[in-house]
């Protein structure tokens, strides 16, 4: 009788012992703005009037006066694409490279053309 028992008992709390715990998955999911909109490169072409190295560009082009304030990641090129080490003068052509619109641009390198 006392065997019988046991394996009653243990009958009964088999099911518990080998039972699955049910997972439950979640998707987790941010909202991000698309990369391509804020890696896009834009160039403005145009004539210096003011520079400041490190500082600031101000290029006169199609859309009138447009400054630029110069990180210290901005490249200063030729059209061959070798560093320039002198100063830009004003009445140079250039091209200034930024990502970014308004006030949060950042310019990424300057291509002189003369």
């Amino acid at each position: 009788m006392r065997r019988i028992t046991i394996v009653l008992v243990c009958a009964m709390i088999a099911p518990f012992a080998f039972a699955q715990t049910k997972t439950k998955k979640t998707e987790q999911t941010t909202a991000t703005q698309p990369a391509a909109a804020e890696t896009a490169t834009t160039y403005t072409a145009g004539v210096v009037t003011t520079y400041q190295p490190g500082k600031t560009i101000v290029v006169n082009s199609t859309q009138g006066p447009v400054s630029f304030a110069l990180g210290t990641s901005a490249r200063i090129v030729n059209s061959a694409g070798n560093v320039v080490t002198s100063a830009l003068n004003p009445g140079q052509r250039v091209r200034v490279y930024y990502t970014g619109t308004g006030e949060k641009r950042a310019v990424e390198r300057v291509v002189v053309e003369d």
